[in-house]
């Protein structure tokens, strides 16, 4: 019996293989193709057309690395094919080498430049009239595949380094008719088989598949497929008659195509990407009214929008519609571990502004299937954005714990609940074979209290979408026996159905930690050195220009700072940020952040001059008249200057060091630290407790081998900490000014530490210059502190996370590595030392011997996907603040990334355009409203974990003012004019809208 199943699966494979996939057309006719190619960058199609285009012929090789070929096919099918004959298409091969998303791709264009569809390995053809002549241009994108094993180092990731020999050799071009009912048959044959190899083998069900299959082979003849295919499909009815089981698993299907915003080719390309996807899903809605298709990202869209406007007009239709349906409500898929807590919720200010502006829809979901981990922020701020949904597949990826949950409701670290689901398929780019679908039944964790879950389909990262195969695939599952049934829908239809039959659906809380990809929080730091940057530069930006603005009628840059923030926000993509890309796309990012921070620099000049009285910077020679304004644009009142305002106040002065035995000490009268001759840090007392904070050298740079299994960028394995060189040897000490200069050289890399400590200040400063030349090694700078903590806190969007020291459960042994922003504190109930930082975010921190080690990932050097990642001069500040508490630690994360500025002028001070009189409640943002109504908008939250009733004092003339949701939309009834008073649970955001 084993034999003869085993023969007839043999014979079907091999059926399938060379006779019936080969029949599926019937006919073919040849075409005239012509060509060009594009000698830089992709033009637009009336310049490519208007171009003298050449013969060419299959076989011919084309396409640099990155480059464009036109080709320009004209023809005309035979007079007698005719519609009886088959569906008329143009078959397109341009050499494909492999599967779809990292290979050639095109896009087809009618004469007129209108948009047709887009070509690639799974969705090669074009659809004809019948009869009609045919005259197309094709696109054709070199883009080379990079995919290969994720560590082995390419050269084709930049350009620059790529090389002009040709990738691909083009296939043959073709007019053919594709035989209806043999391509029906195909359809059949590929569920069928799909479910039977998914069906255990004692269970009647598959031998009744396999035998069904078999009486097909029997009917049809291999040599004559097209007249016996009739026949074959009679023969399978039964089996694709047999409905499912009441029981069995239901899942909505959501066409997607998953569309990374940039990785193995840059954001030039992925705008053609997403016209040449969009172009095919509007076409397959065309042809087939029930099909659905699920995109998020508001930029792409907007690529579509303003690079062709015709493509745009059809997806506005089939949204109108409801086939064509935004998600997420995000300006891109960002990574939500390292976006400020401002530019997290400003995705979604962007992104749902969009949506609502282009297509009158407000997203109810969250959609970040790929995203590498979850901040626990992430709940409130979708739920302050207006949605209730949340959508991830990426922790089925986890190396050593499975998620419990399929459906669920996520809790931030507010309270706030979100209805939560990770698709038991585990991927984003199903195809609905019978592997898939039998995958989301088993792997689905509420059985016996939950029967849905939603599968994505179709092929992404430029693969084309969805395909009419896998339409026929969930029109054949929509009720079959031994499978799930299947029936194409959209998200919202998934979740409402999917949260009224979980009545008590489980919970869990906190952050959703990836325990994969935890490299991402170093890789590329001259990126993530620049998102900081501008995050920063975005908020004084906005609160001076705001401040100006009711001050004294200065012009606020509303559609200026917008264009910035979709730019900032884009490249917060979660291959962007997180390191993961090739060079080009990160040599791309340097540039925009280079050219955001001139851009917002000239707002807040001219911002700030309006405010001193049409000062000048302060280079300028002052008059009698003027004076020297400091301006804190911090949410702390800072030496003698107000929160969000400016003082006329002397500069602090640094302390200069002393010597002391053969080390130097740094001593302010409030914090007092000792630097040994080797350049470690020995002692560290703050005045108030007389306490030392050090339970061993700090400073200390540890240099790991940095060598993981796979995904070289994205991954740090956890046994990289077996191999450690402590790089103690001093090339020398000195003493600078009032800095304390230590030189060290290792490999073939150079560092130069300059530590201070200025009047004042409770917190040590530590700048380390690194000139960086090291391969797979990753840098680490590690504090010893004396302080028993079974766990660390570190900061996120609008708040922090505790998390363990220890390793007691596998759960806390996979957070070798974690992410913060500005700051992580280690502390006791009564004392604590918090550490912040410019623009680091890996970390580790340890309990050690009574201790805790606290350990920042400064540098790594992955091979792929650039070769050259992290190479070169890096400048890292950071500053140790002993006996702190955590509004201490938030204090200093803001100092360590706001930087007072000074400018000359006339007036005396300028007053903060609001007053918050809790410490513990942050303004996040002030600045006008989105609408250009010219109203105050702030941002605030609270910030220690604890509750807080504040009192905010706005002092400039105002009408009302209302309680708004991030996008500005008012949650309450407006208040007449003065203080106003909040009572603030842990963490709570508040938006507050001030009517002028």
């Amino acid at each position: 019996m084993h034999d003869d199943r085993r023969l007839t699966e043999e014979r079907l494979d091999r059926f399938t293989r060379e006779f019936l996939n080969g029949a599926v057309y019937s006919h073919a006719a040849p075409v005239t193709v012509t060509g060009w190619a594009a000698p830089g960058e992709p033009v637009p199609f009336a310049e490519a057309a208007a171009q003298a285009f050449t013969p060419i012929s299959p076989g011919t090789p084309w396409g640099a690395p990155w480059s464009t070929l036109w080709l320009h096919v004209t023809g005309a099918p035979p007079s007698d094919w005719t519609e009886d004959d088959g569906a008329l298409e143009l078959r397109v091969e341009l050499g494909f080498t492999g599967g779809p998303g990292f290979n050639a791709e095109g896009l087809v264009y009618r004469a007129d430049g209108t948009v047709v569809k887009g070509i690639s390995p799974f969705n090669a053809y074009v659809p004809l009239e019948p009869g009609e002549p045919v005259d197309l241009y094709i696109e054709c994108a070199a883009n080379p595949d990079l995919g290969g094993d994720f560590v082995s180092p390419t050269h084709l990731g930049d350009r620059a380094t790529a090389g002009d020999g040709p990738l691909y050799r083009l296939g043959t071009i073709d007019l053919a008719l594709r035989d209806r009912t043999v391509w029906e048959l195909q359809q059949d044959v590929w569920t069928l088989n799909g479910l039977m190899h998914e069906l255990p083998f004692d269970l009647p069900r598959r031998h009744e598949v396999l035998r069904t299959l078999e009486r097909m082979l029997d009917v049809v003849d291999p040599h004559d497929i097209a007249a016996t295919a009739a026949a074959g499909r009679a023969a399978l009815a039964p089996a694709l008659a047999s409905p499912a089981s009441a029981s069995a698993h239901r899942i909505t299907a959501v066409g997607h195509a998953h569309i990374d915003s940039a990785w193995l080719w840059p954001v030039r390309e992925t705008a053609r990407k997403c016209a040449r996807t969009f172009a095919n899903v509007v076409d397959l809605m065309d042809r087939d009214p029930s099909f659905r298709f699920a995109c998020s990202s508001a930029q792409q869209f907007a690529w579509v929008r303003d690079r062709h406007p015709e493509l745009f007009a059809r997806i506005k239709d089939h949204v109108a519609a409801g086939r064509f349906v935004p998600v997420g409500g995000m300006w891109v898929e960002a990574d939500t571990n390292m976006p400020g807590g401002e530019a997290m919720a400003r995705q979604f200010v962007a992104g749902k502004r969009f949506f609502l502006h282009e297509f009158g829809i407000d997203t109810p979901e969250a959609w970040l299937p790929d995203s590498f981990g979850y901040s626990a922020a992430m709940p409130q701020i979708v739920a302050a954005a207006g949605s209730r949904y949340f959508l991830t597949q990426k922790l089925s990826w986890n190396q050593t714990n499975r998620m419990p949950h399929s459906s669920f409701l996520w809790e931030g670290i507010d309270g706030t609940a979100l209805f939560t689901h990770f698709p038991p398929v585990d991927k984003y780019n199903s195809d609905l074979s019978g592997a898939d679908l039998a995958r989301a039944q088993k792997n689905y964790r509420e059985q016996g209290v939950g029967t849905r879950s939603l599968v994505p389909f179709g092929w992404g990262d430029g693969g084309g979408g969805p395909t009419r195969e896998m339409l026929a695939a969930a029109a054949r599952t929509a009720s079959l026996d031994g499978s799930p049934t299947v029936s194409v829908g959209t998200p919202v239809e998934f979740f409402d159905a999917a949260a009224a039959e979980l009545d008590r659906p489980a919970r869990w809380s906190g952050e959703l930690y990836l325990e994969f990809h935890r490299g991402t929080y170093t890789s590329q730091a001259n990126t993530k050195q620049g998102n900081r940057r501008s995050e920063h530069l975005l908020r004084e930006a906005e609160l001076w220009a705001a401040t100006a603005a009711v001050r004294t009628g200065f012009a606020y840059p509303l559609e200026e700072l917008e264009e910035i923030w979709h730019l900032v926000l884009l490249q917060q993509f979660h291959d962007i940020l997180p390191g993961s890309s090739i060079a080009w796309v990160h040599k791309d990012a340097e540039r925009n952040y280079a050219a955001v921070a001139k851009r917002l620099e000239r707002i807040i000049a001219a911002a700030l001059q309006a405010l001193a009285g049409t000062g000048a910077p302060t280079q300028r020679v002052a008059h009698a008249a003027e004076q020297t304004l400091v301006f804190n644009a911090a949410p702390h009142t800072r030496g003698g200057v107000p929160a969000l305002g400016a003082a006329a106040v002397s500069a602090a002065a640094a302390t200069p060091p002393v010597r002391e035995g053969s080390g130097y000490r740094l001593d302010n009268g409030v914090v007092s630290a000792l630097v040994d001759a080797g350049g470690l840090l020995v002692s560290l007392v703050d005045a108030a407790s007389g306490r030392e904070a050090m339970a061993g050298p700090g400073n200390l740079l540890q240099l790991h081998r940095d060598i993981p299994n796979h995904w070289e960028a994205w991954d740090i394995d956890s046994f990289y900490r077996r191999d450690v060189t402590d790089l103690d040897d001093a090339r020398s000490v000195t003493i600078d000014g009032d800095e304390v200069v230590v030189r060290r050289a290792f490999g073939e890399s150079t560092v130069t530490q300059r530590i201070g400590l200025r009047a004042d200040s409770p917190a040590l400063d530590i700048v380390t210059e690194i000139d960086w030349h090291e391969r797979q090694k990753l840098l680490k700078l590690a504090f010893p502190f004396d302080v028993r903590a079974d766990r660390s806190a570190s900061e996120i969007q609008f708040g922090h996370v505790f998390r363990p020291t220890h390793a007691n459960t596998s759960w806390d042994a996979a957070k070798f590595e974690i992410c913060a922003h500005r700051w992580v504190h280690v502390g006791e109930p009564d004392y604590g030392v918090a550490v912040a930082n410019d623009s680091t975010y890996g970390h580790d921190i340890t309990a050690v011997d009574g201790g805790t080690v606290v350990r920042l990932s400064l540098l790594r050097a992955p091979r792929y996907p650039d070769p050259e990642t992290d190479q070169g001069f890096h400048r890292l500040a950071i500053s140790v603040r002993p006996g702190a508490a955590i509004g201490d630690a938030v204090e200093e994360g803001y100092r360590r990334n706001l930087a007072p500025r000074t400018v000359v002028g006339p007036a005396g001070s300028v007053a903060p355009l609001l007053t918050v009189d809790h410490p513990a409640v942050i303004v996040e943002s002030v600045k006008l409203a989105e609408d250009g109504s010219g109203d105050v908008v702030v941002r605030l939250y609270e910030s220690r974990g604890s509750r807080a009733d504040a009192t905010i004092h706005a002092d400039f003339p105002y009408e009302s003012v209302v309680r708004t949701d991030l996008l500005e939309r008012p949650v309450a009834d407006p208040e007449p004019a003065g203080d106003v008073r909040l009572s603030l649970r842990p963490f709570k955001i508040v938006t507050l809208r001030f009517r002028r």
